[in-house]
């Protein structure tokens, strides 16, 4: 409205100086086509401002989508190696855990079993041992042969190996044969927590036998959470790490979050997407993994030609800007003009947009019009009508 109304002042303006009166017509200046004037009257009325272009820091934003995800070292899942029947648990879904905390009691008599295998695997040992390094010593005194010197030592390794693979089997369920003896043997074992965080998903109730191939539990880390995105093929080249990201919950949670990317993937899915991974920083208190989110990727930090964006005037489907070219008079009347440049608009951020120039123009040193680019663009609009 406010344009409309500069416009028609400018109309009235410019016909009331033409003073119609006069008998001997006025020789008017041919003005080019990307060239506007007004008159030191239309100048005040306009309310002309000048300012200048320059460099400036502009982030650009690209929208994407995605979830909330954990990156795999934060994610554990928890299985009783050897199976077995449940027998103790107070855990629930929800649950918050500590690094190695107890989850679970399984009993299985294999347990028993391995248990009773390494003892007597060390025991036989201990006698093997003893007998290696008497045959050795014999041999050495040139008093053994060398082949009972070889089967005693086939015999020492056999029994070495096979105290240590029972050993390895034990350690995998969790118990510890350094202090393993013939009077502590135990059925059951515990089912311990290899990270800190809280329960997932669990399987597991009072009497439940699980397989060694059963998840019995799901144990999820949340003080480090990742966002998984999705790219179009079209923008991995926007997409670089070490970039920020704002992020908002796609549920009805207006707050937004911070992330930074820290991962943009190397192949390219059957969909034409490219994955993209980013770590949640700042507090992540309500933000579970499976959450589907939207996301802004601020994709460019690099200087570049901006100018107030209200100096930015549009006509049909293109941009222009106005500079002032220079000052005259015509018949004693001072004028002022204006050079209109066509430009391509760029991004905006802050009352400011970055523009691309004409090729060889160079705006460092020029006036820019600031307020009253409209007014000027009404002026060029008009000019058939508006000029005496």
């Amino acid at each position: 409205m406010k344009n409309i109304c500069i416009s028609l002042l400018l109309t009235t303006s410019l016909v009331m100086s033409c003073h119609p009166e006069k008998t001997e017509e006025a020789h008017h200046e041919e003005l080019p086509e990307d060239i506007v004037e007004l008159s030191a009257e239309q100048f005040r009325i306009v309310g002309i401002e000048y300012g200048a272009a320059d460099q400036r820091t502009l982030n650009s934003t690209l929208k994407v989508n995605g979830l909330v995800a954990v990156s795999p070292q934060d994610l554990a899942s928890v299985c009783a190696p050897l199976g077995g029947f449940i027998v103790e648990t107070s855990l629930i879904q929800g649950s918050r855990v500590t690094k190695g905390q107890v989850l679970a009691r399984i009993e299985n008599p294999e347990f028993i079993e391995l248990q009773q295998e390494y003892l007597e695997a060390r025991n036989s040992l201990e006698y093997a041992e003893g007998e290696y390094q008497r045959h050795k010593t014999l041999f050495e005194d040139d008093v053994y042969s060398s082949k009972n010197l070889q089967e005693v030592t086939a015999q020492y390794k056999s029994l070495k190996a096979q105290l240590n693979a029972t050993g390895q089997k034990l350690a995998m369920i969790g118990i510890d044969v350094s202090g393993l003896t013939e009077d502590n043997i135990s059925r059951s074992v515990e089912l311990r927590s290899p990270i800190g965080g809280y329960i997932r998903t669990m399987s597991a109730n009072l009497g439940k036998y699980v397989t060694p191939t059963d998840v019995v539990f799901e144990v999820v880390n949340t003080g480090a959470l990742v966002l998984d995105l999705t790219l179009y093929e079209k923008d991995v080249h926007r997409v670089a790490v070490g970039q920020k990201i704002r992020f908002m919950m796609s549920g009805g949670d207006p707050s937004e979050h911070d992330a930074v990317i820290i991962q943009v993937s190397k192949a390219v899915g059957s969909d034409k997407t490219v994955k993209a991974f980013a770590s949640v920083t700042g507090s992540s208190n309500n933000i579970l993994p499976g959450m589907y989110v939207s996301a802004w990727i601020e994709t460019s930090s690099e200087p570049v030609v901006t100018i107030p964006t209200e100096a930015i005037t549009r006509f049909g489907d293109h941009d222009y800007i106005f500079v002032f070219e220079r000052e005259k008079e015509e018949h004693g009347v001072p004028f002022t003009e204006f050079k209109m440049i066509e430009i391509t608009r760029g991004i905006t951020e802050s009352q400011f947009t970055s523009i691309i120039l004409p090729e060889g123009l160079d705006l460092t040193k020029a006036r820019v019009v600031i307020k009253g680019s409209y007014a000027l663009l009404a002026a060029k609009k008009n000019a058939g009508e508006m000029s005496c």
